[in-house]
């Protein structure tokens, strides 16, 4: 069995830099640190979860996205953190890059997506779409 390789709270905070500065939503965005526990947490549930690297990424970007652990840009960071926690570890990524993604991670903020589902969107690209 591979060892797997998790992201650090200090990868997932540049992470947070970093979908700041690329995808700049508001002016007030800024890249502050609410939480570091909440990051750890995101990360240990990750480690705690029983599956493969998929059923794995579909805790960490649910807890990522849900710890709101940021000032600004949760979601940008939860999926850029989750992306590459899965080509770290050799796996395949099919969510097409299309801006019907923020919708979902919306989606998986506010609860409406299962676990099994946010697995099924990170490794096929496909799922249901989120309504209010």
């Amino acid at each position: 069995m591979k060892k797997i390789k998790y992201p650090s709270e200090d990868l997932i905070i540049e992470y947070n830099a970093l979908a700041i500065t690329m995808f700049e939503v508001k002016k007030a965005d800024k890249s502050e640190v609410l939480s570091r526990t909440k990051i750890t947490n995101a990360i240990d549930k990750c480690k705690e979860t029983e599956g493969d690297i998929y059923d794995k990424a579909a805790v960490l970007l649910k807890e990522l996205t849900k710890a709101h652990a940021f000032a600004s840009g949760n979601r940008r960071t939860a999926f850029i953190t989750t992306i590459d926690f899965i080509k770290k570890n050799k796996g395949k990524i099919k969510i097409r890059d299309d801006p019907s993604n923020a919708k979902v991670l919306t989606g998986i903020r506010e609860g409406f997506y299962t676990n099994n589902e946010i697995k099924e969107w990170v490794k096929d690209g496909k799922i249901k779409q989120f309504k209010r």
